[in-house]
């Protein structure tokens, strides 16, 4: 890469992280539920409610299990009673070891300040260890409130460790590579969980009237699927009350259910709940024992919903709404099946409704309906949130995002993804017709992203809890051990509908890699052309052209340095705007960044050339909304940075400031200084142009913005050099520009007006 004079930006800047006061996006219910979540001292009765509430948001794909386990577990039929009471006690165990200890009670603490999902997780490591491919983070942002990060020794385990992850490039793909298999994977299970929830729901129907054809169910669940997605777009806020309810309600009854089957059919199932009997089990059956796996691991399915699904629960509550409802409420829901089945042993195929009491047969139907209903919200509503959390991280194509709740930040609604979802999900269910294949498809999907947190969970443990390495090796082995075991069970069922998620997953993969490699060359591209101040101050402070009224915002990605894309405007165009301002937004590894401290401006240049650049951060679940005044808040900010600029001027007299900051290298965005340290040039200052004081600069600004604002963008395409190799070519010329084609604008996700748009356009080869 060829070497970039930044020596004038270096000598000359100033910028301040701006303490403005802006109005929250959030209102008052949702920021008071933020701080009482926060607390250390949560009262006994707030825990009650926030755990009963959590459990219509994160437990109703856990929770409808019990419609399909046995089914998948003995799809043929069971021929030895024993055989059940061994099932049921890997369902126990798994239950135990991969719900409770694995997922609630370590994984949930990895959250970062209560966001869930791989993403999450990988934003954490990011802010751990220099890993980000995309390397447009600075110290500055570690200065933020929510980016919170601890410090080890760097002879440490932990040290070596990040040194490690940060030696090679090929380990920081590897890893990105490893989230994003994680994350198509919990789209994969986006789809398959209303397939096969609902599908099994309805699949009731036929146990009560046993005259009703199969096509029947399938239409039903069909018409059940498309009401559910085409109501998203009216958000979940107005209905969420509901979810709470219900599936306390579902718990319940079917710990109620499983409690009178134990006892009127076979109490002596519990003794299930010793180990010796998974041994029996598989020496008994063996090779179809190990296959039956498939059907034991949908018993835990849902379990990294629960993770994803965090983000308005304290931990606390998800913990307690787990140990004192979930869990006891499906072991009992379990034993009760395997009770009921050891005396009916050719009832397998509708175990769970077949072991109803004739009287509250169709009340319960109605709840199992409305619960996979709920469940499959929850889902829908994950899938939601790790998009956009992938898209944050420029690992996804941009789209369009909805925000469906004021109350609720975190409540997000993408259309385009609304709708494929719900063509796959269709397409699955009617493809298949059974839930037999969907939950060997389902099964697959599931324990790939267990796969991936325990190999995530292995980094956090130690790099950012630093735990003893004997916890970390007693947990990766543990969980590695039983995942795996579910993985070599799996894969017999390949052929059997487990392909389907894999597609799918390679389908978003290909998707996801291809935007992210298309984006991390076109950001090497302009670090590598982009224009040195030394060239900007030699024009002078008309640049060489005319300075028509008014104000250009120039658009980049690219939080230091000129732009290559302001070279070439100005050299096509005999004019530029009287105040310039290079807009660089950027999302940083933390779930969100306060509005008083998004804006980071700075002044590029003498204070006659009137130009500035403003860096506008967000975390990965901020969300650009309509009603957002962008611009507004922009010249805000740049105003507020004038009159701090003014009354920090006896500072930029010293010459102290700037000999620390070169000592030290450690200069900010390439040279550019916050409050505490002040750089001046005066060489670079025009004799004859008098300088502005605060009052007259201010009032120039003002007039300059009621002469209009321009937005100028860059239309770039990306194109692979002639000597680039094929599958480079294959990426960039067809994948990554077609992507291009059919996602957003930069100019709508900002909100510009049409009338104030101007397109730059250029071609770049990568």
């Amino acid at each position: 890469m060829a070497a970039i004079d930044e020596e004038g930006d270096n000598n000359k800047g100033r910028m301040w992280d701006l303490d403005q006061k802006f109005d929250k996006p959030m209102d008052e219910e949702a920021g008071r539920l933020r701080n009482m979540y926060t607390e250390k001292n949560t009262s006994v009765l707030l825990l009650l409610r926030l755990a009963f509430q959590s459990l219509g948001v994160v437990y109703g794909d856990l929770g409808t299990s019990p419609l399909y386990v046995f089914y998948n577990t003995f799809p043929d039929k069971i021929e030895d009673p024993e055989d059940v009471v061994g099932a049921l006690s890997l369902i126990v165990y798994s239950l135990t070891l991969i719900a409770l200890v694995k997922y609630v009670l370590v994984v949930c603490k990895a959250n970062d300040n209560g966001q869930g999902g791989t993403f999450a997780l990988y934003s954490l490591l990011c802010r751990h260890a220099n890993i980000k491919v995309i390397p447009n983070q600075h110290r500055t942002d570690e200065q933020l409130t929510t980016y919170s990060r601890s410090t080890f020794h760097e002879k440490s385990f932990a040290g070596k460790t990040k040194r490690w992850l940060e030696k090679d490039v090929y380990r920081k793909h590897a890893l990105l590579l490893l989230v994003l298999v994680g994350t198509c994977n919990v789209i994969g299970d986006g789809i398959l969980t209303p397939a096969i929830s609902v599908l099994s729901a309805t699949g009731g129907l036929k146990v009560d009237h046993p005259r009703i054809n199969n096509v029947v169910v399938l239409v039903v669940a069909v018409v059940i699927l498309v009401g559910l997605f085409s109501m998203q777009h009216y958000g979940t806020d107005k209905v969420s009350w509901l979810f709470a309810p219900v599936v306390l309600l579902w718990f319940l009854v079917i710990a109620g259910i499983g409690t009178y089957n134990i006892w009127k059919y076979d109490s002596s199932v519990l003794k299930a709940f010793l180990p010796v009997y998974i041994w029996r089990y598989f020496k008994r059956r063996r090779k179809d024992g190990w296959i039956s796996l498939g059907g034991i691991m949908l018993s835990i399915t849902g379990t990294e919903a629960l993770f994803a699904d965090l983000a308005f629960f304290p931990v606390a509550a998800v913990q307690l709404a787990f140990t004192v409802v979930v869990f006891p409420c499906l072991l009992l829901a379990y034993s009760g099946q395997a009770a009921y089945l050891i005396k009916n042993k050719e009832d397998v195929d509708e175990a769970f409704y077949r072991s109803i009491p004739d009287g509250i047969y169709w009340p319960v139907f109605g709840i199992a309906t409305a619960a996979a209903i709920v469940a499959s919200q929850a889902t829908i509503s994950a899938t939601f949130s790790i998009i956009k959390q992938a898209l944050a991280h420029g690992c996804f194509p941009r789209v369009k995002i909805v925000h469906t709740s004021k109350k609720y930040l975190g409540q997000i609604y993408i259309p385009d993804i609304n709708w494929i979802l719900m063509v796959l999900c269709i397409v699955v269910t009617a493809g298949f017709k059974n839930q037999g294949q969907i939950a060997n498809a389902y099964g697959t999907a599931v324990v790939f992203v267990m796969l991936v947190t325990t190999l995530l969970m292995t980094l956090i443990m130690i790099l950012v809890w630093r735990s003893h390495w004997s916890l970390v090796v007693l947990f990766t082995s543990l969980s590695l051990v039983v995942e795996c075991t579910f993985i070599s069970a799996v894969l017999f069922k390949i052929d059997l509908g487990g392909w389907i998620p894999l597609v799918i997953a390679a389908a978003f993969l290909v998707i996801m890699y291809a935007w992210h490699y298309g984006t991390m060359k076109r950001y090497e591209f302009e670090m590598h052309v982009k224009v040195s101040m030394a060239w900007l101050l030699g024009l002078g402070p008309s640049l060489g052209l005319v300075r028509v009224p008014g104000t250009g915002l120039v658009y980049t990605e690219l939080s230091s340095g000129v732009p290559h894309i302001f070279s070439h405007f100005i050299t096509n165009l005999p004019a530029i705007h009287s105040v310039v301002v290079f807009v660089c937004v950027k999302y940083l590894p933390v779930y969100t960044v306060p509005e008083e401290e998004r804006f980071l401006v700075k002044r590029i240049g003498p204070n006659n050339f009137h130009m500035f650049r403003c860096v506008a951060r967000y975390g990965y679940r901020d969300l650009h909304r309509k009603d957002d005044d962008f611009e507004k808040k922009l010249f805000d900010s740049l105003f507020s940075f004038v009159r701090l600029e003014s009354m920090m001027e006896g500072c930029s007299e010293s010459d102290e400031c700037s000999l620390h900051e070169q000592q030290n290298g450690d200069d900010l965005f390439d040279g550019e200084c916050n409050m505490n340290t002040i750089d001046t040039v005066g060489s670079s200052v025009d004799p004859v142009m008098p300088l502005m004081t605060e009052m007259d600069e201010l009032e120039f600004l003002n007039r300059c913005r009621e002469a209009g604002v321009v937005h100028i963008l860059g239309n770039t395409e990306v194109r692979a050099r002639s000597d680039a190799g094929f599958y480079k070519k294959i990426t960039i010329d067809y994948v990554y520009a077609f992507l291009r084609k059919v996602c957003r604008e930069n100019s709508v996700i900002f909100n510009v007006p049409r009338e104030s748009l101007l397109s730059v356009g250029q071609i770049i080869y990568v």
